[in-house]
């Protein structure tokens, strides 16, 4: 007798072992201790900020009180948006903590030359030279701080130079040339100078003066000064080099198992796609959601113009093109601007994309969803309207006590004032709340999509959730403290959890269209939560190897950070299919099947090959401490920064906004909107490259260069930035920005505003499109 046939079960539908998340959740307790314990070891081993500071007589000169009000006028007039301390800030103006150290050491050494030899540094013989600047790098290493009555007594040399700091800063704030295009006369107010001096020779101090207990400082020796006896620190060479074998054996241990399991990867190979959504068929909540890419792009817009104009003040600072633009729009507020405008555009997208794609889950829609969508809308409208009205008109002291809550919190990547940050923290929670009620598992019409939906559903939680730390620091708070908890934002929010929200996104898309089963997507989440999380959770403290933290910090994160590379170079093996792709796939016995949604893909292609370069390339190359010691800073940073921000997450948050337009968009009126997508797209990536590879990364390297030949303060200081050398590399800058503004920024947002309009018509024209998104029943669970 005939045995009878058995039905084939499709795998992509059976139960994924459990061990899959297990693993992504033992990763995550053990990263989230390391960083715990790092985080809490920021506060006991913070540098110490004195009650009082007094010259050698015991005069006091200024008090802890007078620090905390130095460091809320350096963020009340944007000055990390101008320059930067220990490292960490901007780069139009100088490293304040850096300059003022060498200043201090210039000051000591002048008056050891005098008494010693009666004659200037300039003036003494090699012997004679060695002999002061060993002097003066013992005098400013020994740590003159009482623990016990919590006063820093000054050398006589250190106390002259205290009193000279606030001279020159005086004057580095009255000429717009000469301090990177802020505002003419910025600071005039007596009390606001004296204590931001206090403030930044607190910053040298701890740059310089050994921690008890260790040869090196606070800072371990940053900056790179050789004149006040700042070098590298032991551990910065050891660990970047056990670092690299950690990398070597990452990669060979991941490209063994890619070789071991070709179920690996995004795409899905010999099933029949089936998509479960059809371009031009939107509901009208989804239809709601297109004005939402409208404002993206006017704010991607934005924060080009204002990214050249940020560019120029580096080029330029005496005149933009004749008129003098600091007057109005101060560099720092540029420059404001331009991180804040990126965040928003890039934020917003991810957000109306996740929403469009919970609909997309379900087969009905909610009678008040439009209504809801309406209202998210006019909440991000205000949120960020308001937030950038409230920066310039805080830097411009319209504000007087209220900067911090309304209008400027002066710290880099969250200037943002905090009202306006709170209400930022409600709006993330309702639209999770949103979507939550749009797309939870029990009204996923695919059942075999649930455990996808519960993955996008736990990732977009951890938006809200992982911003909550913004909160958690004041104007006055220790600057390492602070820089402790930003970074969880900067490093943990945006390249931790955004990026593992962002890979649930685009799996559910695949999925979406058919390219990707279900097994495969979840698969490709688990992996990449547990590739981002074992060294992006730890590896967030490549960002505090100079700003306060012990050689603890440095030995676990250079150890972890350079695991971050292991996932990006995994990008390279799904290339070709992304690439096939767009090309169609040919089914089984039958014709070639097109993806109508080619554009998509290109995007998608994108951020691989930035993800690779930026992240990867790039940022690996600054992020061994021994190269951070030299490069933090530098223009490395930002070269580092536009690839991988722009190329990872503004390529990404581009692909979702081309995906809605496709699917919002009717056949007939699509052409219309793609030919302003293509332009747009080679746009931004020609431009994106042209900056990089004839400004941002051959003026890096030179600066670097310079920091290693003459030491940190003088890379970064006005006469190496101002000089025709640097400037001719800014210059360079303008075919990029041309290129990336007028044929990708551009034609983007004209793509935008014709697929709204569109929409409009649609809406006036119902009869011309369904209203139904999801898939007929029988086809979504055919998979």
């Amino acid at each position: 007798m005939d045995e009878v046939a058995q039905p084939k079960v499709d795998p992509e539908i059976l139960p994924l072992s459990k061990w899959w998340i297990r693993s992504v959740l033992i990763v995550m307790l053990l990263g989230f201790a390391g960083l715990i314990a790092i985080t809490n070891l920021s506060y006991r081993n913070a540098p110490p900020i004195p009650a009082l500071v007094v010259d050698s007589d015991g005069h006091a000169l200024f008090t802890r009180a007078q620090i905390g009000s130095g460091q809320a006028v350096f963020l009340r007039y944007g000055l990390m948006d101008n320059g930067s301390v220990w490292g960490h800030g901007a780069y139009l103006g100088p490293d304040f903590s850096a300059e003022t150290l060498h200043q201090i050491g210039d000051s000591v050494a002048a008056s050891l030359a005098q008494r010693q030899f009666g004659k200037p540094v300039t003036q003494l013989n090699p012997i004679e030279a060695a002999s002061i600047h060993a002097q003066v790098a013992a005098t400013l290493k020994i740590n003159r701080f009482d623990p016990q009555s919590a006063t820093l007594r000054l050398t006589p040399e250190e106390g002259v130079a205290y009193r000279a700091q606030i001279a020159r800063w005086t004057d580095y704030f009255k000429d717009s040339t000469r301090n990177g295009g802020l505002k003419p006369n910025l600071i005039t107010d007596p009390t606001e100078l004296r204590d931001l001096s206090a403030f930044f020779l607190w910053t040298a101090w701890a740059s310089v003066a050994d921690r008890p207990g260790a040869n090196y400082s606070y800072t371990n020796n940053f900056p790179y000064d050789r004149d006040v006896g700042n070098t590298p620190v032991a551990g910065a060479l050891l660990w970047s080099a056990l670092s690299l074998i950690v990398l070597l054996g990452g990669i060979a241990t991941v490209l063994l198992a890619f070789g071991k399991f070709d179920y690996l990867g995004w795409i899905t190979r010999g099933h029949t796609a089936v998509p479960q959504v059809t371009p031009g068929h939107a509901s009208p909540g989804q239809r709601a959601l297109v004005k939402f890419f409208v404002v993206v792009t006017l704010l991607f817009l934005m924060q080009t113009l204002v990214g050249g104009a940020v560019a120029h003040y580096r080029a330029d600072p005496t005149s933009f093109y004749g008129f003098q633009l600091e007057t109005i729009f101060p560099s720092n507020l540029m420059r404001i601007w331009h991180l804040q405008t990126a965040i928003f555009w890039i934020a917003t997208a991810y957000v109306a994309a996740a929403l469009f794609l919970g609909r997309s889950l379900r087969q009905d829609e909610p009678a008040w969803f439009p209504a809801a969508i309406h209202l998210l809308f006019a909440a991000f409208a205000v949120v960020i309207g308001a937030s950038l009205l409230g920066e310039w008109a805080g830097i411009s002291g319209l504000l007087g006590d209220w900067w911090f809550w309304f209008g400027n919190q002066g710290w880099e990547f969250l200037e943002i004032g905090r009202f306006w940050q709170l209400l930022l923290v409600v709006g993330l929670l309702g639209w999770f709340a949103l979507l939550w009620f749009i797309a939870r598992p029990s009204q996923v019409i695919n059942v075999h999509a649930r455990p996808l939906a519960r993955m996008f559903l736990l990732a977009a939680l951890a938006i809200p959730v992982f911003y909550v730390p913004a909160l958690f620091f004041g104007a006055k708070t220790n600057f390492t403290v602070v820089d402790t908890w930003r970074f969880w934002i900067i490093h943990l929010w945006v390249e931790g959890f955004f990026e593992f929200f962002a890979t649930t996104v685009v799996a559910l898309i695949l999925f979406q269209l058919g390219l990707t089963g279900r097994n495969t997507a979840l698969r490709v989440i688990y992996l990449d939560a547990i590739l981002y999380f074992v060294g992006g959770l730890m590896g967030t403290g490549h960002h505090w190897y100079f700003s306060g933290q012990t050689q603890i910090n440095m030995a676990a994160s250079a150890i972890f950070s350079v695991l971050e590379v292991v996932p990006l170079t995994l990008l390279t093996l799904d290339a070709w299919d992304f690439v096939r792709t767009t090309r169609g796939e040919e089914q089984a016995g039958g014709p070639v099947t097109a993806i109508p949604h080619k554009w998509t893909f290109y995007f998608l292609m994108a951020v691989g090959f930035w993800n690779f370069v930026g992240a990867g390339v790039f940022g690996f190359s600054i992020n061994l401490p021994i190269v951070s010691y030299y490069e933090i800073g530098t223009i490395m940073t930002p070269n580092h920064g536009h690839a991988a921000m722009m190329g990872v997450f503004g390529m990404l948050a581009i692909a979702l906004m081309v995906f809605v337009l496709r699917q919002t968009t009717d056949q007939a009126r699509w052409p219309g909107v793609e030919k302003y997508i293509r332009i747009g797209f080679w746009g931004t990536n020609v431009g994106l490259a042209l900056m990089i590879v004839l400004s941002l990364f051959p003026s890096g390297v030179f600066q670097v260069w310079d920091v290693v030949q003459n030491g940190y303060w003088h890379a970064r200081s006005l006469d190496y930035t101002s000089g025709s050398f640097a400037r001719q590399f800014e210059w360079m800058r303008l075919p990029g920005d041309l290129v990336f503004i007028f044929f990708g920024a551009v034609p983007l947002t004209i793509a935008a505003c014709k697929a709204y309009w569109s929409v409009a018509a649609t809406r006036a024209d119902p009869d011309r499109t369904l209203v139904r998104n999801a898939a007929p029943e029988t086809q979504a669970t055919r998979r």
